[in-house]
Formats: C-alpha cells, sequence, structure tokens
C-alpha cells in the first residue's frame, strides 16, 4: 500500500501560522544576537525620543536566523505599520510606487531577498530611501515628462542572505548593517522552551536541550523540530517530549547526532564517493544530489562549513577528513584536516 500523499495547501498554511505564532513580538523577547539587540535598543528608543524613523537598515546573514522577526519587531517597538514584501514580488516599479505612497509617517518597508529586486525597480527605490521622493514617467513619446511625487518619512529594513550579491549603491544607502550569526546550544534552547509554553506543550529540560543541539543553530529549524517531536510524543509518548521521545523523534526523521539531514549526507555521501579526490562547484554536486545548486549553497554548505566537513578552495568544494569520519569511511591521504596532511610552508 502506498503510504505516500500530498500535502494540502491548508497544512501549509496552518505550519505557517504555527510558525509566524511563535515569533516574538517584542524585543524582550528576541532571544540571541546579543550585540544586535543592544544596538537596536539604541537605535530605537533614540528615533521615538526625537520623533523620527529609524534609519534604513539592512539585516544579512543565513535563513532562518530572525531577520523577517527582527524586522517586526523594530516596527512594533516603533509603534508603527509594517509593510511586508519581498524581492521577487516587486515586479516593477508601479508595485513599488503603490506601496511606498501607502506608508504613513514613519513605517516600515520590509523587503525580503532583497538581493532579487528588479533592477529597474532598485534604481527607483534610491530616490525614495534618499530624498523621500519618487521619479516616474507620466506620457510617452516626445510628450512624456518625469514627475516626482513625494512621500512620508519611511524606514527600508531591507532582509538578505547574499550580502555580497548586492550592488553598491544599494548597500551604501543602508545607515545600519547587521549581521544575524547562529544561536548557540543555550539559546536555542531557551527559543524550545518558549515556543513549547506557547504551543502548551510538555518538555523537560534534557529534552529540549537534545532539540537545540541537533537544531543547526537556527530557530527556525528549532522549531520545525519541536513541531515533529510534538507530533512523535503525541503518538508514541503520551504527549510528553523527554529526551528518548525527542531523540525518537529525531531518528525518525533522519536527524543524526551532529544535526545533518538526508541532504547533508547526501552531499557528503556524493563528495566522499563519486566525486572523491575531486574539486567540483556547486553545479556538480547538485547535480549528483539532484537538488538546486542554490539550495545546496544556501542551506546545505553553510553548515558543514560551519562543522568542518566542507571546505571552500580555489580549484571548488572538497571534503575533510571530519566528513569521511563522519560517514564511517577511511580518511584518504592528504584530505584536508587529516593527521598526515603536509604541513604548510608558511606555517
Amino acid at each position: 500500500m502506498d503510504e505516500s500523499r500530498v500535502v494540502t495547501p491548508l497544512e501549509v498554511d496552518d505550519e505557517h501560522a504555527a510558525e509566524v505564532a511563535l515569533r516574538p513580538q517584542r524585543l524582550a523577547d528576541f532571544v540571541g544576537q546579543a550585540g544586535i539587540h543592544e544596538q537596536v535598543h539604541v537605535l530605537v528608543e533614540a528615533a521615538r525620543g526625537r520623533g523620527e524613523p529609524i534609519d534604513h537598515i539592512l539585516l544579512y546573514g543565513p535563513p532562518g536566523l530572525g531577520k523577517t522577526t527582527l524586522a517586526q519587531i523594530i516596527a512594533t517597538e516603533m509603534g508603527v505599520q509594517a509593510r511586508l514584501t519581498s524581492g521577487p514580488a516587486l515586479e516593477h516599479q508601479g508595485m513599488l510606487a503603490s506601496i511606498l505612497t501607502s506608508l504613513n509617517d514613519r513605517d516600515v518597508f520590509f523587503i525580503d531577498e532583497v538581493h532579487r529586486l528588479n533592477h529597474a525597480v532598485e534604481e527607483a527605490l534610491y530616490p525614495a530611501m534618499e530624498d523621500l521622493a519618487f521619479d516616474f514617467v507620466a506620457g510617452r513619446g516626445a510628450g512624456a515628462q518625469t514627475l516626482r511625487l513625494s512621500l512620508n518619512r519611511f524606514t527600508v529594513i531591507a532582509a538578505t542572505t547574499r550580502a555580497g550579491a548586492l550592488g553598491g549603491p544599494l548597500r551604501d544607502r543602508f545607515g545600519v548593517t547587521f549581521r544575524l550569526d547562529y544561536y548557540d546550544v543555550a539559546e536555542l534552547t531557551d527559543i524550545v522552551r518558549r515556543s513549547a509554553r506557547l504551543l502548551k506543550i510538555a518538555i523537560d529540560d534534557d529534552g529540549a536541550t537534545l532539540l537545540a543541539t541537533r537544531a543547526r543553530g537556527t530557530p527556525r529549524v528549532a522549531n520545525r523540530l519541536l513541531r515533529r517531536a510534538r507530533d512523535y510524543a503525541q503518538v508514541r509518548a503520551d504527549g510528553h517530549i523527554d529526551v528518548a521521545a525527542a531523540g525518537a523523534a529525531l531518528d525518525m526523521l533522519g536527524i543524526d547526532a551532529a544535526g545533518l539531514d538526508e541532504m547533508d549526507r547526501r552531499v557528503l555521501a556524493a563528495l566522499c564517493g563519486p566525486l572523491r579526490g575531486h574539486a567540483v562547484g556547486v553545479q556538480t554536486i547538485a547535480v549528483s544530489v539532484q537538488e538546486e545548486p542554490e539550495t545546496v549553497e544556501d542551506v546545505v554548505e553553510p553548515y558543514l562549513i560551519r562543522l568542518g566537513m566542507l571546505a571552500r578552495t580555489p580549484r571548488g568544494r572538497v571534503p575533510t577528513a571530519r566528513a569521511y569520519e563522519h560517514l564511517g569511511l577511511a580518511v584518504p591521504p592528504g584530505t584536508v584536516g587529516a593527521g598526515d596532511t603536509q604541513p604548510s610552508l608558511f606555517a
């Protein structure tokens, strides 16, 4: 009997709604990113004291670390509305004009995936950010004329996973730039406990710590693992998540002790198997594991590099000794990180 099924839009909406419900609404509830936390507090207090909009902010870092959440928190702390969109959604200048002219004084305009903005839209955003004006061309041919719309004061908060993909003119227009980094286990444990309280899930400290340990340093992943552990505990463990129930749920999901999932292990297996001995590019890896190159580069690679299982070289990506060890394979001589690797001439 085929047990596979199609995930319905309603289920997807429910999962998204559950994720949104777990997002903190105030700065005091935002866990982690201590340096950014303090700077945001100062920026908000100063802007509110002067009755001005907060300066334009660029947030960058790996996905799932809270960029959208932080933008919404800033709007809430400022006592203004947040208008959320994404780079791909702004297809032409007319859509940008519609949003900008609807903003009230000091409102926040959040643009996710800002590195994917249409070039014409990006150029139209420059005068809006600097001069609070939107320029557009009315009419065609010889009778065309450039008109300028005045805008209310507002703040652009942009988020990206690829800060290097932003052009200099756009990047320079942000007065504040924050890089969000991965969370440590203690911070993720606090996030899991908080989410469990909101979801009314019974979980003990050891169970919360185990989920946090395998959450890849990412709150979004931690909350996803918590919801799946809740499902397992509801069916197999009387609704209580202890370390045994959490471990069994993670095993069922294919999340190993290092936090690697099936796709991570497939990438390592390809590098340590068929592609062994060769430095390869993202495209080659993506074809080998039948995945999109963007997924490999933005989701899989950063965590493997952080664990020291993957290294980038001028010739391409290579697995390290730790990758072979994690897969239970013999480490070839000369592998990056192997004990018998020839020492550097410049050591």
